[in-house]
């Protein structure tokens, strides 16, 4: 057992002894059940017979399933046959959140939506997870490249007529954390009424949510904001240095005390004495002529060389990483940040843990990524079904797995 695991032995998670039964893929609904899952809940996730598309996606999906899917039960449920429905039902019943992230209307088709549910327990809670909140653009098919677009987070990453979407799939990844945090607002009210509700989350909205400074920033100035790429940056110093063998590093001195240590500590003691960079604001407007002067004093210097200063002397600096680097980040190793994930083909890597601790510790893996249907047999068989049922269910193919 892990030290994380141990530690959650002897100390329960907040929200175990909470079951969730999902009905989700890809990336925004999974990282919700995921977040419960790390929490302590029981995420049973129910899959088609031919399991979730995510365990066979190439390329940039590759890692979807392994990422999303720890801490996670799988039942494979053939949905579009009343028997499967009817098992989905049962263990709806045993469970106190139901989250999905289909197209709007296929859940009502199911029978599984939540005004059909809430009537059979008015405790259950709801999550879902679209791209839109109800309303004039409800009916269009989102995802996550669509509102970056949409939403003014490409305008803002890209320079100036090339948007650019982020590097990541922001609007799904927090989208799923909003769902998860409505989730557990929604657990915190029913202990004060007695009573359940719906829960809604979307990409939209939640790219709008990531670009209300800029929007801000208008309602404030006047002015609209400028993309990254072209901003004016409200420190002086705030950027990617080209230094030797053309290593590339991030620099920032961003308060008048952070100038002058930067200054002290690379000779630069006749740009700390000009009236004109006197303060930080002074030197934003200085930076036509003052930032080609720094680049070509560091220019020299190796990133490394750079990078010791900088941290001995407490100022900002960043190496310039590429994601499978992090794979052997020192700190991530040293504070438990990875953990030992199984992937798709049953080989064995190490997988982000949640970015934050509960008395110290990370919330670790419990459970690996399940196999499709891993535990059908286990769960049918506490809602009801026989040994005899089951087989007769696997025959007929409307459930699959242990």
């Amino acid at each position: 057992m892990s030290e994380a695991n141990t530690a959650n032995a002897a100390h329960p998670l907040p929200y175990a002894g909470v079951r969730v039964v999902e009905f989700t893929h890809m990336v925004m609904g999974p990282t919700c059940g995921l977040l419960l899952a790390d929490l302590g809940a029981e995420v049973i996730k129910v899959e088609p017979i031919e399991g979730d598309n995510t365990r066979r996606l190439l390329g940039s999906g590759s890692g979807f399933f392994p990422t999303f899917n720890r801490n996670k039960k799988s039942i494979a449920l053939d949905l579009k046959q009343p028997e499967g429905v009817e098992a989905a039902l049962r263990l709806i019943a045993t469970a106190d959140i139901v989250s999905e992230n289909f197209k709007p209307g296929t859940m009502k088709k199911l029978g599984l939506d939540y005004d059909t549910l809430a009537k059979l327990n008015p405790r259950l809670i709801y999550v879902s997870h679209k791209g839109f909140l109800p309303g004039p653009y409800d009916h269009r098919t989102a995802l996550d490249e669509v509102v970056q677009m949409m939403g003014g987070l490409a305008y803002m990453t890209g320079r100036s007529g090339d948007p650019l979407r982020a590097g990541t799939s922001v609007n799904d990844i927090m989208g799923g954390m909003f769902g998860a945090i409505g989730a557990m607002a929604a657990l915190r009210q029913r202990e004060l009424t007695g009573k359940g509700c719906e829960v809604q989350s979307a990409l939209f909205e939640n790219n709008v949510f990531l670009v209300a400074q800029h929007m801000m920033q208008f309602a404030a100035t006047g002015k609209p904001a400028d993309p990254m790429p072209s901003r004016i940056s409200a420190w002086a110093v705030y950027d990617v240095f080209t230094v030797k063998d053309g290593e590339q590093i991030f620099l920032a001195a961003v308060s008048d005390k952070q100038w002058a240590i930067f200054c002290k500590a690379f000779g630069l003691e006749d740009m700390l004495a000009d009236p004109r960079l006197k303060t930080n604001n002074d030197r934003v407007r200085a930076r036509e002529w003052m930032m080609p002067i720094l680049r070509s004093h560091l220019a020299d210097h190796s990133a490394a060389e750079l990078a010791a200063v900088f941290e001995q002397h407490e100022l900002p600096f960043a190496p310039i990483t590429k994601p499978q680097d992090l794979f052997d980040d020192p700190h991530l190793n040293a504070t438990g940040g990875l953990a030992p994930v199984r992937m798709n083909d049953g080989s064995m890597a190490k997988v982000p843990l949640a970015p934050f601790t509960l008395d110290g510790e990370r919330p670790g893996i419990r459970l690996q990524p399940p196999h499709i249907g891993e535990h059908s047999r286990e769960l049918l068989k506490e809602v009801g079904y026989s040994d005899e049922d089951i087989a007769a269910l696997q025959t007929r193919h409307i459930t699959f797995g242990d």
